[in-house]
């Protein structure tokens, strides 16, 4: 599977309504055990990088690092996101699935 693939699927998602973007929404999203997979530029702070891998960690949530700003907005429609959760699991596992082969990607269960 390719990167192409999983940013498709995210823009899918996008369209069904089963994502949450922005910092302070997913992290409540996270607490509230909404989201079944964020994702999180790689250009992103490492502050920010830090924060959500701890979060998840903490709910047990898995994390993607890999695709830039520009390239997660692009796959939504909109402008640059640093972070998007996806709140449904069926989405979730197939882009889970694909990430798993993808090196460029870290991906943290």
């Amino acid at each position: 599977m390719t990167t192409n693939k999983v940013l498709s699927q995210l823009g899918l998602a996008q369209r069904a309504g089963k994502l949450v973007t922005g910092d302070e929404i997913v992290l409540k999203a996270i607490r509230g055990q909404q989201t079944q997979l964020v994702f999180v530029a790689s250009d992103a702070s490492e502050n920010t990088k830090k924060k959500f891998r701890d979060k998840c960690k903490t709910y047990g949530v898995p994390l993607a690092i890999g695709f830039t700003r520009d390239e997660l907005g692009a796959s939504l429609g909109k402008l640059d996101r640093v972070i998007v959760g996806v709140t449904d699991n069926g989405f979730a596992q197939l882009m889970k699935n694909g990430l798993m082969t993808m090196s460029e990607v870290e991906y943290i269960e």
